[in-house]
């Protein structure tokens, strides 16, 4: 059994949401195709590295898809190393060709502002609660009505396991009490059916493409969410435990994700030390 099939059938792969395994299918058949008949034995030669790397840079004009499918291998390799089947993992700290223009994928409020305007109840619903969460497309659409009380949202995060308890924001809470409960989940399509992922991928494309909204996506959102508690003063350990982040995540939002919060975050002191002296 090659090490891409004992991948493919150990939990840490079979352990991943349905989603992330769909996304990683796809990049370990580039890898299958390209290295499928590797010998094992190569794999302790230090030159590998070097066939990897260059196997990565082919996607050099499309530097996500570089990097997915080198952060894939990386994994096998990983894998195949704790499995004791390799000593080492040539793809250890390959860096990443990828370079976001960050202030790129954050929300502003006018692009939010084009949702609101033009978007259907379902789908401003959608991003309302993404907004004033910071959670994952996945579990708001698979967010019960149960775990909203009239004042707080409790929900156990698929990724990690952890447990959240949100305050709904007034805004957030003036728009779910007056959503009618066509179900047991929140978010609902246009049928009052429970959205599928594909479905909710799609019509959430055409709301954006409506709206005039190009390169931001919804999972944007959380990290749009983590900045604009930052901005509003928020510290970094208060904003871990609303959105359920690590304190190191949080920090790596902050840092990689909006060099422009800093004018932000020192308006927002000075007018909270102005609050509270003359002098």
């Amino acid at each position: 059994m090659t090490i891409i099939a004992q991948y493919k059938a150990a939990p840490e792969f079979t352990g991943l949401a349905a989603s992330s395994r769909r996304s990683y299918l796809a990049y370990l058949k580039l890898i299958e195709n390209e290295f499928g008949d590797l010998p094992l034995a190569a794999l302790a030669d230090r030159r590998v590295r070097g066939d990897f790397k260059s196997w990565r840079d082919k996607f050099a004009e499309t530097p996500r898809k570089a990097d997915y499918a080198w952060t894939t291998l990386a994994r096998i390799m990983s894998f195949a190393k704790d499995r004791g089947i390799i000593a080492n993992n040539p793809c250890e700290r390959g860096g990443r060709l990828y370079a976001a223009d960050r202030k790129d994928c954050i929300w502003g409020e006018q692009q939010i502002a084009g949702i609101l305007k033009t978007a259907s109840d379902e789908i401003k619903l959608a991003l309302m609660l993404a907004l004033w969460t910071g959670q994952r497309q996945g579990d708001l659409l698979r967010l019960p009505w149960s775990a909203y009380d009239g004042s707080h949202i409790r929900l156990r995060q698929s990724k990690t396991g952890r447990r959240v308890v949100m305050p709904a924001g007034a805004p957030l809470k003036a728009v779910l009490d007056k959503t009618p409960r066509r179900g047991p989940l929140i978010l609902t399509n246009s049928y009052r059916r429970p959205w599928t992922s594909d479905g909710f991928r799609t019509s959430w494309s055409k709301a954006c493409e409506r709206a005039g909204i190009e390169d931001l996506t919804f999972h944007d959102l959380r990290g749009t969410a983590v900045v604009r508690l930052a901005v509003a003063g928020a510290t970094v350990p208060q904003i871990a435990t609303f959105t359920g982040h690590s304190l190191k995540d949080v920090e790596a939002i902050l840092d990689a994700h909006y060099l422009g919060r800093d004018i932000e975050l020192a308006e927002a002191a000075v007018l909270k030390l102005e609050a509270r002296t003359k002098l």
